[in-house]
């Protein structure tokens, strides 16, 4: 199963590190610092997942990853330093499955590329019924039944599922279903868990996947 990572990073060092992070944690890792070599390269040895600086010579991310959506669902994370919101909605509207700003630690990227591998995936959780998340038509499905989530619904959602058993804090959550930093209660949280449960049991009564953790938080689990 290919399970090569490809870097897209015109600061050699900051790419170097990535590499480094990534090689450790069981990734084949392929390295390229400027723009114009990328698409023709992605044709030829379709990797698992690309992180895609937005800022590079030649061709720019943003003109890279309109291009690879023209002929590759390849998962794309984008990378940049521009923190205005037009970039990164930009970014995600051409069809990149995430973004991360820098400064960024190495860590929370090789946890998102872990996250995004496993949406893209489709990993099922046996969860009584079956739940199959499908990322590109931004659907949950239960036992084959759409549970019918609005788009923070969603994000919310498969941010949970994305790592069953993990707590993740409010504010964790808000800034995976708020995208664009927007400040909002982090109490708002709560009420979207509670739209989300209301719909999972409306398909399948008694079922609990989303779990609150006193003091702490929310996690996805069977």
């Amino acid at each position: 199963m290919n399970n090569t990572i490809l870097i897209v990073e015109d600061e050699l060092q900051v790419a170097e590190l990535l590499r480094d992070y990534l090689t450790a944690s069981g990734y084949g890792v392929q390295l390229l610092t400027e723009g114009l070599g990328v698409v023709a390269w992605v044709r030829q040895h379709q990797p698992a997942l690309i992180l895609l600086d937005i800022m590079l010579p030649g061709k720019d991310g943003i003109s890279i990853c309109r291009e690879l959506r023209s002929f590759s669902r390849v998962p794309i994370i984008m990378t940049t330093a521009r923190i205005e919101e037009v970039d990164r909605l930009l970014g995600l509207e051409l069809g990149a499955d995430d973004y991360i700003c820098k400064p960024y630690s190495p860590r929370e990227v090789v946890a998102r590329v872990r996250a995004v591998l496993r949406r893209s995936d489709g990993e099922l959780a046996q969860s009584g019924d079956q739940v199959q998340v499908d990322q590109e038509g931004y659907r949950v499905l239960l036992g084959g039944r759409d549970l019918g989530l609005t788009a923070v619904e969603f994000y919310l959602f498969t941010t949970l599922y994305s790592q069953p058993g993990r707590i993740f804090s409010r504010n964790q959550l808000m800034e995976a279903i708020y995208r664009d930093r927007r400040m909002v209660n982090d109490r708002t949280v709560d009420s979207h868990i509670k739209k989300l449960r209301a719909k999972i049991t409306r398909l399948q009564a008694g079922l609990d996947l989303i779990h609150s953790v006193y003091g702490l938080g929310y996690k996805f689990e069977d």
